[in-house]
């Protein structure tokens, strides 16, 4: 038996950030309309380190596609010079189990988390968004402004990061990506100077308090919150997510993880009937998006293993047209 191993250089080739977010749509379209079959993710708190470790299997009915994801979350590998994160996906033959894949989980959860705020700025933001604020220098943040970039004409980016070195690197990296991303990228002096007369805002920080006050916003915003992903994390302020149109990648996933909303809640702001739809309910028009100019939209995703499994085996059927990867005899 026979296994195809995909390495980032491989995915990077595979799996262009358009595709991602076709890949990531229709995945939330299966998951929003009873095709796709996702356990809530199970977490392994590895106490000693600070760290946590995640399990995310999916099985996506209508694409017949099945896998799974490991990830670990070590909010102190910076300081051994190491990526927060680290994944897996294993991805395998619905109809035999047999294994089909490897694939560098590190690589596809950025990608794959960026298409998810591609996906959603496409259906939710002001087809005119012009300006985008990036609050976390990361990985992450990097694809969520790709993904951004993709599916709306940018003129200018401006990030903000608790350490402005990692903010000058950012800027300095991104500006030489070329098209669709623009040269005008500069580094935010304070959240309120990133969030003023942004169309489209985008956080993906570990914070557990919220990165920007409610009040900086201007009218008909789009929030995309992808940071946020245990009850006690918290990127946007209750009273944004309270006067905010808010959906979300699953309603289960989000009510058991997501401090966004979590945390609203327990204060009374928000009830559970706040959640105006799943990004796939809006993709499969039972519900509409942005309906008003001035109306503010908040996508909220935790993460799901629709996302991963979708993305990885797009990636491999293009691997395999393109002899990417190696193939690892078990």
């Amino acid at each position: 038996m026979k296994i195809r191993v995909l390495s980032r250089a491989d995915l990077q080739k595979a799996l262009p950030m358009s595709e991602a977010i076709e890949a990531v749509k229709e995945a939330y379209l299966q998951l929003s309309t009873g095709q796709a079959t996702v356990p809530l993710r199970t977490p392994l708190d590895i106490a000693p380190y600070e760290g946590l470790a995640l399990f995310m299997p999916a099985y996506l009915t209508s694409s017949d596609e099945l896998g799974l994801k490991v990830v670990s979350v070590f909010p102190r590998n910076p300081s051994r010079g190491l990526p927060i994160i680290h994944a897996l996906v294993a991805l395998f033959d619905a109809a035999t189990g047999q294994p089909q894949a490897v694939v560098d989980g590190t690589y596809l959860t950025a990608l794959r988390t960026g298409a998810a705020s591609g996906a959603a700025t496409d259906l939710l933001a002001h087809q005119d968004a012009q300006l985008v604020a990036i609050f976390g220098a990361g990985v992450q943040g990097r694809t969520q402004l790709e993904a951004v970039c993709h599916v709306r004409d940018i003129v200018k980016v401006k990030v903000y990061d608790l350490v402005p070195q990692k903010a000058e690197e950012y800027v300095s990296e991104m500006r030489g990506r070329g098209h669709p991303i623009p040269k005008d990228i500069t580094v935010a002096r304070s959240p309120r100077e990133a969030v003023e007369g942004s169309d489209i805002i985008c956080t993906a920080t570990t914070s557990t308090s919220p990165v920007f006050a409610d009040r900086d916003l201007q009218q008909g915003v789009h929030i995309n919150g992808i940071g946020s992903y245990t009850p006690e994390m918290q990127e946007i302020a209750g009273e944004t997510v309270q006067r905010a149109k808010v959906v979300v990648d699953s309603r289960e996933a989000c009510w058991a993880e997501a401090g966004d909303l979590i945390i609203p809640l327990e204060k009374g702001l928000i009830d559970r009937e706040h959640i105006y739809a799943e990004l796939g309910e809006i993709i499969a028009g039972s519900k509409p998006g942005r309906i008003t100019p001035d109306e503010m939209t908040f996508f909220k995703s935790v993460g799901i293993a629709v996302q991963d499994v979708a993305t990885a085996s797009r990636a491999l059927k293009a691997a395999e047209r393109m002899e990417l990867g190696v193939e690892v005899e078990l």
